[in-house]
């Protein structure tokens, strides 16, 4: 390449830095352009260097208009390049195994009205129904009393209307505690869960050592019995937990025998106020998933961990 077909293809470059930017370009950011345009020249890095200062002390002397006409000269597409508008496309990722059909879930609890956190997570889930076709349920899960305001059965329920989702059914996790009893009493019979009244803080301590407690190996008569005990109301809040059997040496201590069911007798539940055993979320939300038929659950960062004990 001749010297002034080089001095020429910086002057351009140096030209396209400046009206791209508004400003005249350091020699730096000339040299990588030139570099990034023409590997070849790496080999002639020290002559274009001696070069930058008078083509960019041309360059300065112009003013923008004239910098932009020169430009349009002596390479148009540069030009077009840069006021050509590009239309930025935003779509949401697939779901796998989806095109038959999706069920989905909307499952806040009734705590208050929603949250940005929850219109994100209700109208994502809106958005999939709409694409493959299916089932939208909005799933109440109130089967924590301490956490249920009764103004919010309502107010969450106007607030889905205003987002305009398109809510299939409504199920209230609140009408289905017999539902749950009789999956705690099927896990119990197959083994997979155990009634304990050993004592919280030492049920800890045995589990962050991976140990056991002695009500791990009841039998399934003794759990059972428990169990009714339990729904007959002869425990106090704090002295029975349901436990699904897991791995004892889980990496994850929140995994290993999680409580699936409990006593708790204050405060009365709004709509069921007999109601004192309760399910855990990792319990009734297993359940309910299951039974509901869902494909597709769209978690938020803070329920991840949940994912292995559900």
């Amino acid at each position: 390449m001749a010297d002034s077909s080089l001095e020429n293809d910086i002057y351009i470059l140096a030209l396209q830095n400046a009206v791209k930017n508004k400003a005249v370009p350091r020699a730096g950011a000339v040299l990588g352009s030139v570099m990034g345009a023409h590997p070849e020249l790496r080999s002639q890095a020290k002559e274009i260097n001696a070069l930058l200062p008078a083509i960019l002390a041309k360059v300065e002397a112009l003013s923008p208009e004239d910098r932009e006409a020169q430009l349009r000269e002596l390479n148009p597409e540069a030009i077009e390049k840069m006021h050509e508008k590009k239309e930025r496309i935003h779509e949401l990722p697939t779901l796998p195994d989806a095109e038959g059909g999706v069920v989905m879930r909307f499952a806040p609890n009734p705590s208050g009205p929603l949250h940005l956190g929850h219109a994100r997570a209700s109208v994502l889930n809106d958005y999939y129904v709409r694409k493959y076709g299916g089932k939208f349920y909005y799933r109440v899960e109130d089967t924590d009393p301490k956490r249920v305001d009764p103004e919010a059965y309502d107010m969450v329920s106007e607030d889905l209307k205003w987002l305009g989702i398109g809510i299939t059914d409504v199920i209230y996790q609140s009408d289905r505690f017999e539902i749950y009893y009789e999956h705690a009493r099927e896990l119990i019979k197959l083994g997979g869960a155990y009634m304990c009244d050993c004592d919280n803080a030492e049920f800890r301590d045995l589990k962050l050592k991976k140990q056991a407690c002695p009500c791990r190996d009841l039998s399934v008569e003794e759990n059972l019995k428990r169990f009714d005990d339990m729904l007959a109301g002869k425990y106090e809040e704090g002295q029975i937990t349901m436990r699904v059997k897991t791995d004892i040496a889980h990496p994850d201590p929140a995994v290993r025998d999680f409580a699936a069911m409990r006593v708790l007798k204050e405060p009365k539940h709004p709509r069921k106020p007999e109601i004192f055993v309760y399910p855990l979320m990792n319990f009734s939300v297993a359940v309910d998933d299951h039974l509901l038929g869902m494909t597709h659950v769209i978690r938020g960062k803070d329920h991840i961990a949940n994912t292995r004990r559900q």
